[in-house]
């Protein structure tokens, strides 16, 4: 009964190496080697893009609050139809600008 299950030891044991030296032997050859680089492409893409949707949402929560801080001291609200329209009435409170007659020409400074 001893010899028997040693038997199965060893055969369990084989088989087992013998996998794992099919599994090395197979990543080593070229198309294992490709098989392995397409994963660590697609891992590192996948990666990057999680850092791009990282920083555009710490770019939109940075925008959120310079507006808060502009809109909080300035009392303009920055969105971009407001601030034409405060871009606007800030136009025309300003002094207006003199203008020419139509044919008038230039004077010299000197003379």
């Amino acid at each position: 009964m001893k010899r028997i299950f040693w038997l199965g030891v060893g055969v369990i044991a084989g088989v087992a190496a013998s996998r794992k030296l099919n599994r090395a032997a197979r990543q080593a050859t070229p198309a294992g080697i490709a098989g392995n680089v397409s994963d660590a492409l697609s891992e590192l893409a996948g990666a990057i893009g999680t850092f791009g949707a990282d920083v555009r949402a710490g770019m939109t929560e940075r925008e959120r609050e310079l507006t808060e801080d502009v809109e909080a001291r300035t009392g303009i609200n920055t969105s971009p139809r407001h601030a034409l329209r405060a871009a606007e009435d800030t136009l025309r409170a300003s002094a207006p600008l003199p203008r020419r007659q139509p044919g008038a020409r230039a004077r010299r400074a000197d003379g």
